[in-house]
């Protein structure tokens, strides 16, 4: 990791982001900055703006959505334990995207459809509460 060099300067977003471990690829985070996924200080950025100690970004990865404090700069990709050196999440960004999480496994926990036809005793109880929902 680079900081000392850098720390005056900064970093280009777009390896930034790929050190810090949010994309796997430069040209990915490339993409997201271009189609807006990611915010410095609330506005849009260009892949080859320089992050700074202290800047504030929103980075859009999927359905999460992240907010981050710049800590540390580095233009390598390291192991996940120095990359998440890199950022300080807020605590209402970790809350949000906990609950977003619970309520997309609440949603696929919900209806199943079967794995095989109703049998013949299955189908005379649709048939049934057919009957009853029709009075």
């Amino acid at each position: 990791m680079t900081i000392d060099a850098t720390a005056a300067a900064g970093v280009r977003l777009d390896l930034w982001l790929w050190a810090a471990r949010f994309f796997k690829t430069r040209a990915l985070a490339k993409h997201a900055i271009e189609t807006g996924k990611v915010e410095i200080g609330g506005q849009r950025a260009k892949p080859s703006r320089s992050v700074r100690i202290g800047d504030l970004l929103v980075v859009q990865r999927g359905e999460e959505r992240f907010e981050l404090e710049a800590v540390a700069l580095s233009d390598m990709r390291g192991p996940a334990s120095v990359a998440q050196a890199l950022y300080r999440e807020s605590e209402a960004s970790k809350l949000a995207r906990e609950q977003a999480r619970a309520l997309r496994a609440a949603e696929r926990a919900g209806f199943r459809p079967p794995d095989s036809k109703p049998d013949k005793r299955a189908r005379r109880l649709i048939r049934a509460l057919g009957d009853i929902d029709a009075l």
